[in-house]
């Protein structure tokens, strides 16, 4: 059980869905956070695709916009996003995975890299300290997302 979950439980119960804001009800407020949501979702799922998009077309349109590259790509992941059964495990997994890497170990990695001859004794260890636990933590994680995919119970 993941750490956010077991907070979640600790506070709220048993019966606390997964996703948070199906825990609101019914009523006028769930549906505008609801539809923030949507609308939030709406606005940056481009700039968040435009690397992939990039990348596509550099590779398969001689670095020419392509219409049917960025279609294609959007149906992928709206396919992913339906069809992956319990989306949530996916996102935990990805997560885990993948965003503490992205947000904690190669920012730290790369600072330790270019200043490193600037750096002093503790500059560098915090540093190699970041480094190592945001390995740990996404180690740790993408165990449990595993565990809770594959449905074994550490």
């Amino acid at each position: 059980m993941e750490v956010l979950e077991l907070w979640v439980t600790f506070a709220f119960g048993e019966e606390t869905k997964d996703i948070i804001t199906t825990n609101f009800g019914q009523g006028l407020l769930s549906s505008l956070v609801q539809m923030g949501l949507c609308v939030n979702l709406f606005f940056a799922f481009p700039p968040m695709m435009n690397p992939v998009y990039e990348v596509v077309e550099r590779r398969f349109c001689e670095g020419r916009y392509s219409l049917w590259v960025r279609w294609l790509a959007v149906l992928v992941v709206t396919f992913v996003a339906v069809l992956v059964p319990n989306f949530a495990d996916f996102l935990s997994l990805v997560g885990s995975s993948l965003c503490i890497v992205l947000g904690f170990v190669l920012p730290a990695l790369f600072h330790l890299m270019v200043h490193k001859s600037g750096l002093g004794w503790c500059g560098m260890c915090v540093d190699g300290i970041i480094v190592v636990l945001g390995l740990v933590l996404a180690l740790t994680g993408t165990w449990s997302s595993l565990l809770e995919i594959f449905g074994t119970k550490a």
